[in-house]
């Protein structure tokens, strides 16, 4: 049996670092890039600027990586630009819809749902409910709060909360009614958007303290999980999968670390208590970054590292509920959608296309940067114009 250098078998699959790190306690560690993706050898302070490396297991690495802290990268990733023709077709039509702002736009089953100054605005139809539907923008805190607006997948129920606030308001589109009323209180909310996601079947979950989450029915107004509060975590921005059964909570904790989990929705609602929770990650001061599902059982998240001063662009992918990770892929930074197994994203350049099979950039439409997504379909709406690209 060949022996790798560390003193163990080959089999176990290799990888590349410094002598100083192959130790019980191994000291911090600098990812060195090797401009193969996001591929990186290991080397300590000592080592970094000229460093001496020695084919490892993957035991070892393991063992240097939770033991030891990581101290950033150096180098550069390889950001995989394969672009080709982006099928489908960009249309624009007049609009005279003036957002508050960007997350102001939402799907609905044939047509998009707008939030202005004098309402709701269904933007084939016309006014479905005037402004301001009893809701405050709070003034305090780190970060400005913001309206944002949600809407149910059946067009049926729409939510105006207050990123970054406290308060959330559900309206039935049918009659333009307030059905919920909602307060996570103040405690650190400037912190996160609000957490609320609609569900299947008329139901909705949100969050009703900063530390938990309740699902209602909306025909009832009934809390279905009634439990005794507890809980360390501050709720973050909630991303329902697309077969409804789970919802990703990019939520946060003291020191303070970005902890984004998977939420069973299923097994919440039939076993009762605290919702069962598969962390994926912890992410130092870094939290409420892009997130797309790619399917049921696979979740992106933008930023890659374990700390906000020491991240890549680019993308980690998550399978659920195994937890397992997969090869992160460098490049997308913006708002970001999954479809059909491919990601969309709105970048800087206009919307990008990515394969995460590749981990490669395959498309771009120069210029075009959506707001909101519904089955294939890209939005944005400014100055009066709303332009649409879909996706064969």
């Amino acid at each position: 049996m060949r022996l790798l250098e560390c003193g163990h078998a080959a089999e176990a699959g290799a990888s590349r670092m410094c002598e100083h790190l192959v130790a019980e306690e191994p000291p911090g560690y600098y990812r060195l890039l090797t401009g193969s993706m996001v591929r990186f050898d290991l080397a300590c302070e000592e080592c970094v600027d000229a460093p001496v490396l020695m084919t490892v297991c993957e035991g070892c690495v393991e063992r240097a990586a939770d033991s030891g802290d990581a101290l950033g990268w150096k180098g550069t990733p390889e950001v995989r630009h394969e672009d080709g023709e982006v099928r489908g077709s960009l249309t624009s039509r007049h609009c005279r819809v003036h957002l508050l702002n960007d997350r102001c736009l939402a799907p609905l089953p044939h047509g998009w749902l707008a939030l202005t100054a004098d309402g709701l605005v269904d933007l084939d139809k016309g006014l479905v409910c005037e402004a301001p539907i009893e809701i405050e923008v709070e003034r305090s805190g780190r970060r400005a709060p913001l309206l944002a607006l949600h809407t149910s997948a059946d067009g049926c129920y729409a939510a105006v909360v207050v990123d970054h606030g406290q308060r959330a308001v559900i309206v039935d589109l049918r009659s333009g009614a307030v059905v919920l009323e909602l307060d996570r209180g103040n405690y650190h909310v400037e912190w996160t958007p609000f957490p609320i996601a609609f569900l299947p079947d008329e139901r909705v979950v949100a969050a009703t303290a900063w530390n938990r989450l309740d699902v209602f029915d909306l025909l009832s107004g009934a809390v279905l999980t009634e439990r005794e509060p507890e809980g360390v975590l501050f709720h973050g921005r909630l991303t329902l999968s697309p077969c409804g059964r789970r919802v990703l909570d990019d939520s946060w904790a003291w020191s303070p670390a970005g902890l984004p989990s998977v939420l069973d929705l299923e097994a919440w609602l039939v076993d009762g208590g605290e919702p069962p929770r598969h962390s994926l990650s912890q992410r130092w001061y870094a939290w409420d970054q892009p997130v797309a599902w790619l399917s049921a059982d696979l979740v992106a998240i933008q930023r890659i590292g374990e700390d906000d001063e020491a991240m890549l662009d680019g993308v980690e992918l998550h399978e659920v509920p195994s937890g397992r990770k997969r090869e992160p892929f460098a490049g997308p930074v913006g708002p970001m959608w999954g479809h059909k197994g491919l990601l969309y994203v709105s970048g800087a350049d206009g919307f990008e296309v990515w394969d995460p099979d590749r981990g490669a950039r395959i498309g771009l439409v120069q210029g075009f940067r959506p707001t909101a997504h519904r089955d294939g379909t890209f939005v944005s709406l400014s100055d009066g114009v709303l332009n649409s690209f879909s996706v064969d």
